[in-house]
Formats: structure tokens, sequence, C-alpha cells
């Protein structure tokens, strides 16, 4: 199936939609022209669909290290099995990364203690919000598919693009 072209030189095009895709995921709705957001929206359920196969599927491990004392300890860790880590670099391939910001009143050993375990949040995000969400929708209603909306704004003034808003639903 060939993309819209969008006017622009292949690797503009692909950034402009790598871009768009990743804003989507972090913000849950954008606001674009027709055209990009069809493109966009197709980009996004197919790494929503990734996500959504591979949510869940993760291995507890047990791991022994020395503490302080010379004290032999077992931790248990929940990691990725190889299938999901698979799909999250396949995600992580796509998506840019949005840097931490720190919240509103936040101090900074908050901040950094939030922060400790994700590296990348919008890829954190898609997995463990996201995709649960729709996995869950899923196995209710039966059908895959369907995860954004576009809903259209009007004519853009100036040069009369057709706008949209595109939404997760």
């Amino acid at each position: 199936m060939a993309n819209r072209k969008l006017n622009l030189p292949t690797d503009q095009r692909m950034a402009l939609l790598r871009n768009q895709v990743t804003n989507l995921i972090w913000y849950g709705r954008i606001e674009t022209t027709l055209a990009r957001g069809k493109e966009v929206q197709s980009l996004a359920e197919h790494l929503v669909t990734i996500a959504m196969r591979q949510c869940d599927n993760t291995v507890e491990v047990t791991k022994k290290h020395m503490n302080d004392k010379k004290q032999v300890e077992e931790l248990t860790v929940t990691n990725d099995a190889p299938a999901r880590l698979a799909a999250r670099r396949q995600v992580m391939r796509y998506l840019y990364d949005i840097p931490a910001v720190q919240k509103e009143g936040e101090d900074k050993e908050d901040f950094k203690q939030r922060q400790k375990d994700v590296k990348h949040q919008v890829v954190e995000k898609l997995f463990r919000e996201i995709a649960p969400k729709y996995k869950k929708r899923a196995e209710e209603k039966g059908q895959g598919g369907g995860y954004t909306r576009i809903v259209k704004k009007g004519p853009r003034r100036g040069d009369a693009a057709e706008m949209v808003i595109l939404e997760f639903v």
C-alpha cells in the first residue's frame, strides 16, 4: 500500500509523521490537516496493535546480589519477555523520545525518584496505559482496531486546508 506523499521529500515526510504519531501518543490528541491525519491514524493504530499483542507478556526473575554488608539478597524482578522486548524495540525505532519535565511544585529528589525506572516515556505510556486499555476494549467488544477517531474542524484560514482533530477513542 502506497503512502501519501504530502508534498514533502521522504526524509521530511517521515520525520513529520514520526513527530505527529509521538505527539498523538503522548498528548492523546493532535490538530492537523486531513491528509496528514489519515496517515498518522494508520501508523498510530499499527503501533497500538503491536503494543497490545505484547503488553502483558512479562517474566518474573529472581536475582541474587551482594549488599553492603556482604550478605546475599534475593530480589524478584519483573522483566519483559523476549517477544515483548522485540515489540518495544520495534516501537522505539519509530517513536521519538520526549524529555522528562519536572512538574510544578515538585522538588528535584521527587522528580528523580519518579523518573528512576522510566527511560523512554512515550513507549512506557504506550505499553503501560494505552495498550492495556484497548486490549480490554477489544476483548469486551470482540473486535480490534478503531483506536483513533478523526473529527473534522473545517477549513484553515489562509489556505483553506481541511483541518481535523485526531484523538484516541
